[in-house]
């Protein structure tokens, strides 16, 4: 089933939102097991348990395991420790228990952060797409279930948010670059100077969530805000070279046209992710985040609030 083309930010997906939304009422009544694959920009999959959410991967936000590996509570070197005594799972969800590196009920939470983000990622884009598929564990499910009409009206509200903002992006279309002077403003919080560095020109919010350990909607509605305060500045996207009549007879074009595009740098330090605050609230400083013991470092509170990753 296909959605329709959006034509900017404020002209959301709707009816690719909507035939998604049946797709799942669908699975949640018929209490399908299984995985829902959403193609489109940048898409995803939702696998569920019994008609139940357990778990969504999408290129647009970071994971469980990036968002745990930049709490602080495990390193590196001790995650891949982990893998290779659980035979290469990708989520030693035991491992970390036993070792004390997480609680269980810690680790529902990273979940669930995940999972709330991807599908915020998955509903801003664009959908073309949706389709059924067998059975697949995925890679870090949570112990227990979400409703899909739940997760989709969180996605909703967290669309809606956005788009009252002065100045709504997409998460993963427009880019920015800093304003000139802007790092000298005064009282700057931790992640608007983390933005402030990253923004170069080249890179969505979604590209600042994974290079910032922050969750995608948190970096869309500081971006909206900051562009909206002057700290920030968008990014036309450049017009086409026009190429001599020489050169076009020669070709020259359609072979500029078969090159790659450009993208942003891969960056192997990215890591994923934190709560992320309602668009009129101010977002979560590092003391409201999965908190840091140390200067750049940051571990997960024993006591977290998982009401504040609700609130409108």
């Amino acid at each position: 089933m296909s959605g329709t083309e959006q034509d900017g930010w404020g002209s959301s997906d709707r009816a690719g939102c909507d035939l998604l939304a049946a797709e799942l009422a669908a699975c949640e009544r018929e209490e399908f097991t299984g995985r829902v694959r959403v193609t489109g920009t940048p898409g995803g999959t939702l696998h569920l348990r019994g008609g139940l959410v357990v778990a969504v991967e999408s290129p647009g936000s970071p994971g469980p395991e990036a968002l745990l590996l930049r709490s602080g509570r495990v390193s590196d070197e001790q995650w891949a420790e982990l893998v290779r005594e659980a035979g290469g799972s990708p989520w030693p969800a035991a491992g970390l228990i036993a070792r004390e590196y997480a609680g269980a009920a810690q680790l529902r939470v990273v979940c669930l952060m995940a999972m709330r983000d991807a599908v915020f990622a998955i509903v801003a884009g664009r959908l073309d797409d949706c389709e059924r598929d067998a059975e697949a564990e995925p890679a870090a499910p949570s112990p227990y279930g979400e409703s899909p009409w739940r997760l989709l009206q969180d996605a909703d509200r967290r669309l809606a948010a956005v788009e009252t903002l002065a100045c709504p992006v997409s998460p993963d279309r427009e880019r920015t670059v800093a304003a000139p002077g802007a790092e000298w403003t005064e009282g700057l919080t931790a992640l608007r100077r983390e933005l402030l560095a990253h923004a170069d020109g080249r890179r969505s919010a979604r590209d600042l969530a994974f290079l910032t350990g922050r969750g995608v909607y948190a970096v869309t509605v500081e971006v909206a805000r900051m562009l909206g305060e002057g700290l920030l500045e968008r990014v036309e996207e450049p017009p086409p070279i026009p190429l001599s009549p020489a050169a076009a007879r020669h070709g020259v074009g359609q072979r500029l046209r078969a090159l790659p595009l450009p993208g942003p740098e891969p960056d192997a330090a990215e890591r994923a992710a934190d709560p992320e605050p309602p668009a009129d609230e101010e977002p979560a400083t590092d003391a409201d985040d999965l908190p840091r013991r140390s200067p750049g470092a940051s571990g997960i509170n024993e006591s977290v609030n998982s009401q504040d990753s609700q609130a409108s």
